[in-house]
């Protein structure tokens, strides 16, 4: 269907970088987009206040802890991962907790457990594979320190765009070490950095997130990493039985859409019970600016309230 008229506004106001060249930018220019103040804050969603916001550390990885209930009994834990956070940027190289704030307290208030958001390193000064690695540091310390994070051991993992990469990545490492996760929530997830899909293709310019934008980020993180890593590529993962059951958010103008998508499919084929949601008209990363798209909105809705069901 033609682009959501929230979508084609907020094409028309944001602007576009297509004409520049990413590899262009420089480590101070990446690390001044990090700390410039964020455009979008008010439109993440309220910043609601709870009980229990806390940051501390999982083994040396910073977290952010969120707990809406304020009793002290052990609750379910969703570990979410943030995405870039940024327009014209894919993750991995921008984006933080104090960008993904908002979704933290959301997630918190409607899914009724602990949320730990992590602060995963950021290339290109910590390339692959230290973001997977920080992900299942923080999912193997929930699982070590169940009264640290007062958790009742249920635990589920969750991100948008490049978190959703993080998030497939520790469900299969979660799943091979055998600690059991209750479900696997991805929004516009990045799973393939081969790129070769049909959408890297037909919505490689004026949709948001360019393909130019996503392979610059792929490259800073993954350098020169074999594609077919399933740490960097989890559809690529030649097993996928006996992973969580998951739940997978696309949106229809978005590069990425066909990775969720063939992610899903993957999942059903291998018996894992699994939803996938396309939201048509929409853009990439949707889900992060509630505030704008109406469709964000019900998407963030619809995750948290499947995460709900699966704790």
């Amino acid at each position: 269907m033609p682009l959501h008229p929230q979508a084609r506004a907020f094409l028309a106001t944001a602007g576009s970088d297509e004409g520049a060249d990413p590899d262009a930018r420089t480590l101070e220019d990446i690390q001044l987009a990090r700390a410039a103040p964020d455009p979008y804050v008010l439109h993440r969603g309220p910043l609601t206040t709870l009980p229990f916001v806390r940051d501390e550390l999982a083994e040396a990885v910073p977290i952010r802890v969120y707990r809406a209930d304020p009793g002290d009994a052990p609750l379910p834990v969703v570990v979410y991962f943030h995405g870039g956070g940024f327009v014209h940027a894919g993750g991995f190289v921008i984006g933080d907790v104090r960008r993904s704030d908002a979704m933290g307290r959301f997630l918190a208030v409607r899914t009724g457990a602990v949320v730990v958001s992590a602060d995963y390193r950021l290339a290109p000064e910590h390339p692959f594979p230290a973001a997977a690695d920080d992900a299942w540091t923080v999912v193997r310390d929930i699982f070590a320190r169940p009264a640290f994070y007062q958790s009742n051991g249920v635990v589920a993992v969750a991100g948008e765009s490049a978190g959703g990469n993080l998030a497939a990545v520790a469900a299969w490492q979660a799943r091979d070490a055998g600690l059991r996760l209750a479900h696997q929530a991805l929004a516009c997830p990045l799973l393939d950095a081969a790129m070769e899909l049909p959408s890297h293709r037909d919505h490689a310019k004026g949709y948001l997130l360019s393909a130019a934008e996503l392979a610059w980020s792929v490259r800073l993180y993954a350098g020169d990493a074999d594609p077919a890593d399933p740490r960097l590529s989890p559809l690529r993962l030649p097993d996928l039985a006996g992973l969580p059951p998951a739940t997978v958010v696309t949106a229809e103008y978005d590069v990425l859409r066909d990775e969720g998508e063939a992610y899903a499919r993957r999942l059903a084929e291998a018996g894992v019970p699994v939803e996938c949601r396309r939201w048509d008209g929409a853009l990439h990363g949707f889900t992060a600016l509630p505030g704008l798209f109406d469709q964000g909105a019900e998407a963030r809705d619809y995750l948290a309230t499947r995460l709900r069901q699966a704790l």
